[in-house]
């Protein structure tokens, strides 16, 4: 049987709970007990020196003496319901008042006449107290206090001992009453204290059975499922990182399951294209005048599904952390025109105006150039897409101290101002219901802006609606080494002479290569 988190929580606090009553009354009871002793025996020696002061004064062989005396007794004996007698130094009891000695009837009796002659020596040399049945002179246990008996002479001898005695049952009686009062309110303090720790533990563990339930939920596919947030806490925080959480999973989810089906669309489309072309030409359906016309578009399409090829696996890579950069030293702006020629035709039957282009000067980038081609494809790509017939492409490559950047902008609907931090965003379309883009991915764009900045560049967007959509990015260039000064020694002149030599002949080199270079640009 699983343990529940609940059912541990309760269990572990009701433990404490009760140890700490345990604690708490082993504690009281002993100090408890220890108190009463005290106190009876302290009052037990206050009757007992009260009484031999009171028996000092009188004469003990008087009849009437002995009487008044006798009545003193059995008023202390009654009073503090304990015993009271006199002894001589021999032991012989000479009177007595026992109100705590009873039989079974709760009739007084007398239970001694004779106490231990040590016993009252010990109460003649002092004082005496003893506790039990071991103090020589009851044989159930009592506690028994005993003073000495002073003559009123002046030599002030002991002429024998004063003792009060009480049973010890009446203390254990009245502790163990003390106890079941205790014992009763410990058992409602724990009722009370397990229905309120129960109350907070389910309240505690209710919202983590919630998430269990809601995580199983999202395990069998159910990504609607929320958690309620009843709190501004831990648990409530738990709650609403949570439902986060599952929005993240909901919306990931919702982009696969559009890829799916928009990679599914994109591979059935040019492979039925490919597929019935082919066998239109070998079935002779297509006349051979025909057929390369139509090869030509199986071409294009062929072409179409390899660039759907790389990219996936370039996303792959990217995920994976795999891609890595083979940067060289090469020409962006050739990058640019090549890539604008590959669209040639679109651009014609769009009517498109470019510009930019005879402007464009040579500029050295550091990057992977294999990449860096396929960002440029991706955004002339998307222009060529989303211009509206008759408009125009610009293209800027413009050259700062610490990077080359390139502008693309195209004139057409343009992107909504809410829509332009999504763009970049992994398997997002604009305008899902309207989009020129039915047949995209949303890859594209994330994919060039991961290649930007592998880069160590950016890569921005702004957009005017019905007016124009802009795409900027930048790649920065490496650092440059640091020029060494020029030192100037004593070498002798031979010296000077022989390292002269190759300085002039590598000016000379290089006059050559700059005259080869500005003659190929007269060509």
């Amino acid at each position: 049987m699983q343990k529940s988190l609940f059912g541990k929580y309760l269990r572990i606090t009701m433990f404490i709970v009760f140890s700490s009553f345990v604690v708490l009354g082993s504690v009281m009871m002993i100090a408890f007990s220890q108190y009463t002793k005290n106190d009876k025996r302290k009052l037990l020696t206050q009757s007992a020196a009260s009484m031999a002061t009171i028996a000092a004064s009188t004469d003990l062989k008087s009849v009437g003496s002995s009487s008044l005396l006798l009545l003193f007794a059995q008023s202390f004996s009654l009073n503090i319901d304990a015993d009271i007698f006199i002894t001589d130094l021999d032991g012989n009891v000479i009177l007595g008042a026992f109100a705590n000695s009873t039989d079974r009837k709760g009739k007084q009796f007398t239970p001694f006449e004779t106490v231990p002659v040590e016993v009252v020596e010990r109460a003649v040399s002092g004082s005496f107290t003893a506790n039990g049945n071991r103090n020589g002179i009851y044989e159930d246990p009592y506690y028994i206090v005993g003073v000495p008996l002073n003559s009123s002479s002046s030599d002030n001898t002991a002429v024998g001992a004063v003792f009060a005695a009480t049973n010890a049952s009446s203390l254990t009686e009245y502790q163990f009453a003390a106890f079941q009062m205790f014992l009763i309110a410990a058992v409602a303090a724990f009722l009370l204290a397990f229905c309120v720790v129960g109350l907070f533990a389910y309240r505690l563990v209710k919202p983590l059975r919630q998430m269990s339930a809601a995580a199983k939920s999202l395990g069998n596919g159910n990504f609607s499922v929320r958690v309620p947030v009843t709190s501004s806490d831990e648990m409530g925080q738990l709650a609403q990182s949570f439902n986060n959480m599952a929005d993240s999973l909901s919306n990931s989810e919702s982009m696969n399951r559009s890829f799916v089906a928009n990679v599914s669309h994109e591979l059935k489309t040019p492979m039925t294209t490919i597929a019935g072309f082919i066998d239109g030409i070998l079935d002779g359906t297509i006349p051979p005048e025909r057929h390369n016309h139509y090869l030509r578009i199986v071409s294009e399409e062929v072409k179409r599904l390899s660039r759907l090829v790389k990219t996936m696996l370039n996303l792959s890579r990217i995920d994976n952390g795999e891609l890595k950069l083979r940067p060289a030293d090469f020409n962006i702006s050739d990058t640019v025109l090549s890539t604008v020629l590959t669209f040639e035709k679109s651009i014609e039957d769009k009517q498109i105006d470019i510009r930019g282009l005879d402007t464009l000067k040579p500029q050295q980038v550091h990057g992977d150039e294999d990449l860096l081609h396929q960002v440029v494809y991706n955004l002339v790509e998307n222009a060529v897409k989303f211009t509206n017939p008759g408009g125009y492409i610009r293209f800027t490559v413009s050259d700062s101290i610490d990077r080359v950047a390139v502008d693309i902008e195209n004139s057409g609907v343009g992107i909504q101002a809410d829509e332009l931090p999504l763009v970049f965003e992994k398997f997002y379309k604009t305008d899902k219901s309207r989009s020129q883009d039915k047949n995209g991915m949303g890859l594209g764009l994330y994919l060039v802006k991961t290649i930007i900045k592998l880069h160590g560049g950016d890569i921005t967007v702004t957009s005017a609606v019905n007016q124009f959509t802009r795409f900027s990015f930048y790649i920065p260039k490496p650092p440059e080494a640091p020029k060494l000064k020029p030192s100037y020694s004593s070498a002798p002149v031979e010296d000077a002479v022989i390292t002269e030599r190759p300085r002039k002949e590598r000016h000379n080199k290089d006059d050559a290569k700059t005259n080869h270079k500005d003659g190929q640009k007269h060509e």
